[in-house]
């Protein structure tokens, strides 16, 4: 099989913007995961402020009774 000449220049163009392509999308990629699990610490660390709220609440109930 013969590659004609002019294709050679546009695949190679073509190779290097595929490669950037993927390595952007690895990097927004990985950006994306590290704000969902930042985004899931702080729902964690909300979910323990309110129970420990909640406790608080009660016993300042109890001892109002």
């Amino acid at each position: 099989m013969v590659i004609p000449e002019e294709l050679i220049p546009i695949a190679g163009m073509l190779m290097v913007l595929g490669i950037v392509a993927i390595v952007f999308w690895s990097k927004e990629r990985a950006k994306e995961l590290q704000f969902h699990q930042d985004l899931r610490i702080r729902e964690m660390e909300h979910q323990l402020k309110m129970k420990g709220l909640e406790v608080e609440l009660e016993k300042a109930r109890q001892k109002n009774t």
